[in-house]
C-alpha cells in the first residue's frame, strides 16, 4: 500500500479570545492517498474550514494547533516558514468559497492566474499570461483573452470562481484543497468543473481534499467522506456507504434535509434538523449532537462517545448507530390550495429587455485610416442581458427562475424592482406601469417590493446591530413611531424564528443561516407584497438551507407573499415554486408549473439542467458558456443543443409553443405532450433511450 499523500494525526485546533477558548477541531485523524479524493461535510462551524486553514497555515497566532499534519511524509507544522511557503501554492493548491473577496480587485484576472506560475515556476510574465488563457479555456470559458484582461468586478460570480480554480491549478499541484468551490456555480458549469477535477485525478494523479455542503457533488467526485459536527469527526467511510446507508444520526439528518428533484405540494416541508449548531461543545460531556438528535437517550449524555471501527474501515461515533433507525420525516400538512388565481397579476412583465454597452471608456474608441487620414470612431458592442421576456406573477404565487450564471436572472430581478431601468418593454405592479413613474414617485412601490440578496455577508451593514438594521426601514418609511420600533423589531425576529436578544448582535456574530434570517426579516419590515429572492440559499449548508426554504414557505402561506425565487438549484426551486421559468442568455426558453417543467417534454436546455442536477454523471457533457446573444439572432441555445435541426435554429428565433394552458416552450422541435427526451430518466428512475424520433421538426415560423 502506498504511503498517504496527506495524513492528519490527532489534529486539535483551539482558538483563544481573551480568557475564552473555543475548540474548533477535536482529535481528528484521517489519511488521503495519492490520486484520491476525500470530502469533508458538515454545517458551518463544524470545523471543516479550520482543517483546511491548518494545512495551509492560514489560522494565525490565535489558533493553537496540536497533533500532526503530514504531507508527503513531512510534518508541515515542524517546517520553517520559508520551507512551508515553498510547498504551499506549488505542491498544495487551494480554492475558496467566496470569489468576491478571494480575487484582488485591482489586478486583471489573467495576471492573478499567472502569478503562481511566475512565483513558483519561474516563468516570465508573457508566457505565464498565455498559459493563464489556456487555464481559463479549460474552465469552459470562451473569449478567454477578453476575460483574462478583465477586472474581477466585470465578471459574474461563477466566472470569478472559475478563475480562482484556474489559478489554483496553474502549477499543477499534487494536492488541491477545495473549500466549497462550486457553491457559486450553476449546475452545468459545476458539472464542467467536476469533470475537469476527475480528469486531473485520472491523468495527473492529483489528490483532492474537497470541503462541501453539496452531498450530490461529493457523491459524484469523491472516494471517501468525513462527516464533521461541532469539532468532531462523527462518521468516516466510503462515500457510497455513508451517503446510501448513513450510520450516525447527524449524517442521516443531513441526507434527509436534501430537497428532492420533484414538484412539491404547498403543504410539504423539508425535514430540517431542529436547533442550532452549538457555539462551543464539550466532547467529554457526552454526544455533542444529543441536543438535536431525535434518537437521544440518557446514555448519550453519560460520557464521551468514541469512534468505533468496522471491518471495512468505516468509522462512526455513536453507541446506538446500528439501532437508531431512519430519520423521522417532516410532518406534512394537508395539501394547501394555492392562495392565488391565475390571471390576477400582481407583477406583469411585457416584452421586457435590457441591453448593456459592453465597451466603456477608452476601450470603446478605435482608430482607423480613411483616405490616408486617421479617424477616431466609437465601436459599440451591446449585450442583451434580458431579451423580450414576458410573464406575470399573481398575488401569493411563487415563480422560480433558473438558469446558468450570466443568463440574466439577477438583471431581471433588478428590473422588476426598478433598481435598473429597462431598455424596452414594461413592468407593471398592481396595474401601475413603473416605467412611467419618476424616481421620486416610486416610494410606495419600494415599500411593497423588497429583495433578499445572495451574498448576505455584504448586504448587511457590519457597523449596524441586528436591531438597528431592522429599525432602518421602519424609520425610512415611517412605519412605526420611535417608541414602538423596538417591539416591531422583536416581532420581525419572531417571524424568522430568532430570539429577541439577537437584536443586540452584529452580523459577524451570526452564522450564515442566522444572517440570512435577518435579511429576510429586514425585507419583511415594510410589510411587502412581493419579494425578489436572489439566490438566497445557495451559500448555505444543506440543513440550514432546508430551514430557510421552510421559513420562506411558511411566510408565503401566512402573509400571501409573492416571490420571484432566483436560483441555479432546480431541487430547491421545485420545493418552493408554483411555476418555474427557465432562462438562457436573456430569454425565457420554457415556463410552466413545477410539475410540467420537471416532467417531459423539456426544452433541450432544461434537459441539460436536469441531467446536470442529478447525483450521477450527466448524460452529455455541457458545452462552454458563451456570452449573451444579440437581439435578432436565431435560437440562443443552438450552439450547445444536441438536437439542433440545422440552419433554421441558427437563423430563426424559435416560436413559443403552448403545450398546455400553463406550459410553453420556445423551440423549433415539435414536442408532443408525453414525449420523452432521449437519454433522460423517467419518474421511476429508469433510463430511457427513446432516440431522436421523439423530436419532429416543426413548421418554420
Amino acid at each position: 500500500m502506498n504511503a498517504p499523500l496527506l495524513e492528519l494525526r490527532n489534529l486539535t485546533i483551539r482558538y483563544r479570545g481573551g480568557e475564552r477558548q473555543v475548540t474548533a477541531v477535536h482529535d481528528v485523524s484521517f489519511a488521503l492517498a495519492p490520486g484520491g479524493a476525500l470530502a469533508i461535510v458538515g454545517e458551518s462551524g463544524s470545523g471543516k474550514s479550520s482543517i483546511a486553514g491548518a494545512i495551509l497555515d492560514f489560522l494565525g497566532p490565535a489558533a493553537e494547533i496540536t497533533g500532526s499534519i503530514l504531507f508527503e511524509g513531512e510534518n508541515l507544522s515542524a517546517l520553517t516558514p520559508v520551507r512551508r511557503r515553498g510547498i504551499l501554492g506549488r505542491r498544495i493548491g487551494a480554492v475558496f468559497q467566496d470569489p468576491f473577496t478571494s480575487l484582488n480587485p485591482a489586478l486583471r484576472v489573467g495576471r492573478q492566474i499567472a502569478e503562481p506560475m511566475v512565483h513558483h515556476l519561474g516563468l516570465p510574465l508573457a508566457p505565464a499570461l498565455r498559459r493563464a488563457e489556456i487555464a481559463l479555456q479549460e474552465m469552459g470559458i470562451e473569449r478567454v483573452t477578453e476575460v483574462a484582461r478583465a477586472f474581477p468586478h466585470q465578471l459574474s460570480g461563477g466566472m470569478k470562481q472559475r478563475a480562482l480554480i484556474a489559478a489554483a491549478l496553474a502549477c499543477q499541484p499534487p494536492l488541491l484543497i477545495l473549500d466549497e468551490p462550486t457553491t457559486a456555480l450553476d449546475v452545468t458549469v459545476e458539472s464542467q468543473i467536476l469533470r475537469l477535477l476527475s480528469r486531473l485525478r485520472r491523468d495527473k494523479g492529483t489528490s483532492l481534499l474537497f470541503i462541501s455542503h453539496n452531498l450530490g457533488v461529493v457523491r459524484r467526485l469523491c472516494d471517501d467522506v468525513a462527516v464533521m459536527y461541532a469539532s468532531q469527526l462523527v462518521e468516516f467511510g466510503d462515500v457510497r456507504r455513508v451517503l446510501e446507508r448513513p450510520a450516525h444520526p447527524y449524517s442521516k439528518g443531513l441526507l434527509a434535509s436534501r430537497p428532492p428533484l420533484a414538484a412539491a405540494t404547498r403543504g410539504s416541508r423539508l425535514a430540517a434538523i431542529a436547533g442550532q449548531l452549538p457555539t462551543s461543545a464539550d466532547p467529554d460531556a457526552g454526544c455533542v449532537f444529543a441536543p438535536r438528535c431525535p434518537f437521544h437517550e440518557p446514555p448519550c449524555s453519560a460520557g464521551s462517545q468514541f469512534l468505533t471501527v468496522a471491518a471495512d474501515g468505516h468509522r462512526v461515533r455513536c453507541w446506538k448507530a446500528d439501532a437508531s433507525g431512519h430519520w423521522p420525516r417532516q410532518q406534512v400538512a394537508a395539501d394547501l390550495a394555492p392562495s392565488f388565481r391565475r390571471g390576477d397579476a400582481l407583477v406583469n412583465v411585457t416584452r421586457l429587455s435590457k441591453t448593456f454597452d459592453s465597451t466603456r471608456g477608452l476601450t470603446s474608441w478605435q482608430l482607423s485610416l480613411s483616405r490616408g487620414r486617421p479617424v477616431l470612431y466609437r465601436n459599440e458592442k451591446r449585450l442583451a442581458a434580458v431579451n423580450d421576456v414576458t410573464f406575470s406573477i399573481s398575488p401569493g404565487e411563487v415563480l422560480g427562475l433558473v438558469g446558468e450564471s450570466g443568463c440574466g436572472k439577477s438583471t431581471l430581478g433588478r428590473l422588476l424592482l426598478q433598481l435598473l431601468r429597462q431598455s424596452n418593454g414594461s413592468v407593471e405592479f398592481d396595474g401601475a406601469d413603473l416605467a412611467h413613474l419618476p424616481a421620486g414617485a416610486l416610494s410606495p412601490f419600494r415599500k411593497q417590493a423588497q429583495i433578499v440578496f445572495q451574498n448576505v455577508g455584504s448586504s448587511l451593514n457590519p457597523r449596524l446591530s441586528v436591531g438597528e438594521a431592522l429599525e432602518r426601514p421602519l424609520s425610512l418609511f415611517k412605519l412605526a413611531k420611535p417608541d414602538a420600533r423596538a417591539k416591531r423589531v422583536d416581532a420581525l425576529l419572531d417571524m424568522v424564528r430568532l430570539p429577541a436578544y439577537y437584536r443586540k448582535r452584529f452580523p459577524h456574530q451570526l452564522s450564515g443561516g442566522e444572517r440570512q434570517r435577518v435579511a429576510i426579516a429586514r425585507a419583511l419590515a415594510t410589510e411587502p407584497r412581493f419579494i425578489v429572492c436572489d439566490e438566497p440559499v445557495s451559500a448555505l449548508d444543506v440543513s440550514v438551507q432546508a430551514t430557510i426554504v421552510n421559513l420562506l414557505a411558511d411566510l408565503r402561506d401566512a402573509f400571501g407573499l409573492s416571490y420571484l425565487f432566483i436560483s441555479h438549484d432546480l431541487a430547491v426551486v421545485a420545493q418552493l415554486s408554483d411555476r418555474i421559468a427557465v432562462m438562457y442568455r436573456g430569454r425565457i426558453c420554457e415556463i410552466g408549473t413545477a410539475a410540467e417543467v420537471l416532467a417531459p417534454p423539456h426544452h433541450p436546455y432544461t434537459e441539460m439542467l436536469l441531467a446536470s442536477a442529478t447525483d450521477d454523471e450527466p448524460v452529455s457533457e455541457p458545452a462552454a458558456v458563451t456570452a449573451p446573444a444579440s437581439a435578432g439572432s436565431g435560437c440562443v441555445f443552438a450552439t450547445r443543443c444536441q438536437h439542433k435541426l440545422g440552419a433554421v435554429c441558427d437563423e430563426m428565433p424559435p416560436p413559443l409553443k403552448t403545450l398546455t394552458a400553463s406550459h410553453a416552450i420556445a423551440c423549433h422541435l415539435e414536442l408532443a405532450p408525453g414525449a420523452w427526451m432521449p437519454g433522460f430518466t423517467d419518474a421511476d428512475g429508469e433510463r430511457r433511450q427513446s432516440g431522436a424520433r421523439d423530436y419532429q421538426p416543426g413548421p418554420a415560423p
